[in-house]
């Protein structure tokens, strides 16, 4: 039976209720993280709560657990669903007031929410394929480095992405690359790795800063720098990344093979690094 944490408990799915006056419901007024779990061990969990915190005071809400109360919600929970590969969500809105009103409600407790399921491997065909991804406007909101729940224009992006039998969709902002509706970019050029910088346009993925780490600490030529979209359509690979999908070597772009149409040299090693960082967090090397 899953287990989730609902408001100080932890009951089963079924049984977990919230009011139907909950501002998340009725406004999308809340935010969220998503934190991998390998082998029992949670995937970066401060900066996962770091960005939290900053989610929280974008939309002006406080916090409503401590930093040690946070560690021992997520890691019951972890535990209670047996350990092993798993993805944890949690969500915090600003709660049910009285009555509907776009005002913030006074004297209102925040509604918090976590679950956790399975986390399913990449298909061992991505390694050998890569995957499709298309280009589409940007039309989000301009507080995208907010991972608030109000995912609308995201879900359109990237159901297009689907319906053109893609797996995402690369989003440009005045002809530069912000991020994917669901990842973050980056491109080999010239043999140098590239991701646009952050800013209030795209999301600060914890994966994201994890791959800039590892590309210093091997070596590997990289920068943060604007992407137009003639770079990315130029680029010898490209990537996307997120939580759950780790790092996606993308080989088709708007139907055109990407480079050779193979995943790359650079993807190949990036992603040889990124899984032994998580042999090192299974075995309690890394954190």
């Amino acid at each position: 039976m899953s287990i989730v944490y609902l408001n100080g408990e932890f009951l089963p799915k079924d049984e977990a209720r919230v009011s139907v006056l909950d501002r998340g419901f009725l406004f999308g007024d809340g935010v969220y993280e998503v934190i991998p779990v390998y082998g029992g061990r949670l995937f970066r969990l401060e900066q996962h709560l770091d960005r939290l915190d900053q989610s929280l005071v974008g939309i002006r809400l406080a916090n409503p657990h401590t930093r040690p109360e946070w560690r021992q919600i997520i890691g019951q929970l972890v535990e209670l669903q047996g350990g092993g590969d798993q993805s944890v969500y949690l969500q915090v809105t600003r709660g049910a007031a009285p009555k509907r009103d776009h005002a913030f409600p006074a004297d209102v407790r925040a509604t918090v929410f976590a679950m956790s399921s399975p986390l399913t491997p990449n298909p061992p065909e991505v390694a050998q394929q890569g995957v499709a991804a298309i280009t589409l406007e940007d039309i989000r909101w301009k507080y995208c480095h907010i991972k608030a729940v109000t995912l609308l224009a995201n879900v359109l992006l990237r159901q297009q992405a689907l319906d053109g039998g893609a797996v995402e969709s690369i989003l440009i902002r005045d002809g530069e690359v912000t991020e994917g509706a669901a990842s973050n970019v980056f491109i080999v050029r010239a043999g140098e790795l590239l991701t646009p910088p952050k800013g209030p346009f795209l999301l600060p993925g914890i994966t994201r800063d994890l791959i800039l780490e590892l590309a210093a600490a091997n070596g590997i030529p990289h920068r943060e720098a604007a992407i137009t979209e003639a770079d990315l359509a130029s680029a010898a690979e490209i990537w996307v990344t997120s939580s759950t999908r780790e790092i996606l070597p993308v080989t088709t772009l708007n139907g055109v093979p990407v480079g050779n149409g193979k995943p790359g040299p650079q993807w190949t090693r990036m992603a040889a690094l990124f899984q032994a960082y998580k042999e090192c967090l299974r075995s309690g090397e890394a954190n």
